[in-house]
């Protein structure tokens, strides 16, 4: 009995903590460059090595744009700082 009242609390947390816990976060303090694949994700590279690819579905990022990371730890659904508009991040996918 108290090992399935343990499953039960056990499944009630899980489903009631944020979308954070399950989301990919990457640190990128120490990102070099980034490079646009599509209109819509950028990846984040140290040197030649990738670090991280950010989808951004709802802003249009173009070569010539500025991105400033608002903290150096994301997440998905975090914001991002495209040529001076708040983005939301959909996805982040850990590249190393």
């Amino acid at each position: 009995m108290m090992k399935q009242i343990l499953i039960v609390l056990s499944l009630m947390v899980l489903l009631t903590l944020p979308i954070q816990v399950l989301a990919d976060c990457v640190d990128l303090k120490n990102y070099t460059n980034w490079i646009i694949e599509g209109e819509h994700t950028v990846v984040f590279y140290i040197g030649n090595k990738p670090l991280a690819s950010l989808h951004i579905p709802y802003c249009e990022i173009l070569p010539s744009s500025s991105i400033r990371l608002l903290k150096s730890y994301v997440c998905d659904s975090d914001k991002i700082v495209i040529d001076d508009e708040e983005c939301s991040i959909i996805e982040v996918k850990v590249m190393y």
